[in-house]
């Protein structure tokens, strides 16, 4: 097959079976300002956006694309030089592939280039819209604290007298100061972050660095700035070079950077846009009153649900997330562990049956085609633990409700914290708290419940039986058994390894 190169001129040139964009790109206008263009962002919100532009609809609410980060230059270098285009590989669990041109990024602007630019872009009455992928470290929240790091150098050095901005807090706060003077309506500030109330983190954080730079403005920005919440999902893994490859010999595309992802996409959107929105909701778009049931849903069945996934399955010796997945005890167990534990806590979710939920779950960690690997699952859970599976561990305790499967994933963390698997290989344990953590892991042997006393990450619960019993039985049987005859015996199969 012939291979080309995607650029505007190229795209209606390409084999039958690539989707490219119906619309004529030359009459889009940007309606939204986008921090943090990588690879979710392109396979989620700006997804949406094509389809509904190939709808004939939210041709003024195209996307300019923002880098701030010294990184972000390789997607400013792959976009422009394909005009923003770039293909998505929607990979099916069967091995299928569907290809598609999305075109609704028509500009990106790297900040560290021009950060004029990046300003009076937002400043422009035509963007109603500034929305943020930047990761929850982008939130400048101090760890400890909870709080707003004004401390962070970065910070600092934009809240210096004549400084030119260059974080998002700098630039974003320039922008509405100026729509302010212009007496221009404010933009939205939307998160599409995978953290818990993202629009509320958003508010604190913009607000906070508003009133360190002018405490006038960060009153006006509380008044008037809509800082809408969502719940985003998209299992995205990261571009390899075989994507690349496999991008050129199968649809003929050389792609400088296409973006790979499952077929399943969701976006609740909280109804919170003063200055007007795309109609997403014709795009597939749940936008509703109030998003927590479903970030709730979300964060304790799926994202704990890969943590009731990801220690059993590396520790049996599985290193991608589809080969754990497709265990029948480890299914079972991460089932149950939904089931049993995780649904009690949750609140009816509007329009969603958690039983097809619950099941959709499973055939999506199931995916081979995926390639998530465990190790990224197992990565940072002194931050993913306490804020995805503990919330449920204490609503369960004060209902008088069991915590065993729960329970049972603390300690395959606490086991696998100990930086070494069954066979005695070692394990990369990356966690910004790895060194306090292994350290506590290594002395369980002799003192069990050493990891959990951690009060910091676990409060009281080495203090209450019901959480510790099921706990140390769980460790036990790890250190004695291994884990496949631990997830064997909670998934009701017997305790045979």
């Amino acid at each position: 097959m012939a291979v080309t190169t995607l650029t505007q001129e190229t795209v209606r040139t390409l084999p039958g079976e690539v989707a490219i964009p119906s619309y004529d790109r030359s009459g889009l206008t940007a309606g939204i300002v986008h921090f943090g263009v990588g690879g979710f962002h392109r396979a989620h919100q700006a997804m949406y956006l094509d389809r509904l532009m190939n709808e004939g609809r939210a041709h003024d609410w195209a996307i300019c694309g923002v880098g701030v980060l010294p990184g972000d230059a390789r997607m400013r270098d792959a976009l422009t030089a394909q005009d923003g285009l770039y293909t998505l590989v929607v990979k099916h669990p069967c091995g299928a592939r569907e290809a598609r041109v999305i075109g609704s990024i028509i500009e990106y602007l790297f900040a560290p280039d021009d950060p004029e630019a990046v300003i009076e872009k937002m400043a422009d009455p035509a963007v109603r819209i500034v929305s943020l992928t930047v990761t929850e470290g982008g939130y400048n929240i101090h760890p400890v604290t909870g709080e707003f790091d004004a401390e962070a150098s970065a910070i600092r050095a934009d809240l210096e007298p004549g400084a030119i901005p260059a974080t998002v807090f700098g630039l974003v706060t320039e922008a509405l100061r100026r729509r302010r003077a212009r007496r221009i309506t404010p933009f939205t500030v939307m998160s599409c972050d995978n953290i818990q109330e993202n629009g509320e983190v958003a508010r604190r954080s913009f607000t906070a660095f508003a009133r360190l730079a002018d405490p006038g403005l960060a009153a006006w920005i509380e008044d008037t700035v809509a800082f809408p919440s969502s719940m985003v999902d998209r299992i995205t893994p990261v571009t390899t070079g075989q994507d690349r490859e496999a991008t050129a010999l199968r649809f003929g595309i050389e792609d400088a950077w296409p973006v790979v992802c499952e077929p399943f996409a969701q976006w609740v959107l909280e109804e919170r846009f003063p200055g007007g929105r795309p109609p997403w909701e014709e795009a597939g778009v749940q936008v509703v009153a109030d998003v927590e049931p479903y970030e709730l849903m979300k964060l304790r069945l799926l994202n704990a649900g890969h943590q009731a996934l990801c220690y059993f399955g590396y520790l049996s010796g599985y290193r991608y997330a589809h080969e754990a997945a497709t265990d029948p005890a480890i299914a079972k167990f991460v089932l149950d562990y939904m089931n049993v534990e995780a649904t009690p806590t949750l609140r009816p979710v509007p329009g969603i049956d958690l039983d097809v939920y619950k099941r959709t779950l499973i055939e999506r960690f199931s995916n081979p085609e995926v390639r998530d690997t465990l190790a990224r699952l197992c990565a940072e859970s002194s931050d993913r633990i306490p804020k995805w599976l503990l919330p449920v561990v204490r609503e369960r305790l004060a209902s008088g409700g069991e915590v065993t499967h729960a329970a049972a994933v603390v300690a395959s963390w606490a086991r696998y914290a100990e930086g070494a698997d069954e066979s005695g290989e070692p394990i990369e344990v990356v966690d910004r708290l790895r060194d306090r953590l292994t350290a506590a892991a290594r002395t369980q042997r002799e003192r069990p419940t050493a990891f959990i006393e951690n009060r910091d990450l676990f409060g009281d619960l080495a203090d209450d039986a019901r959480f510790v019993e099921p706990y140390l039985h769980a460790l036990d049987v790890l250190h004695t058994r291994g884990a496949r005859a631990t997830v064997r015996e909670l998934a009701g199969y017997g305790i045979r390894a």
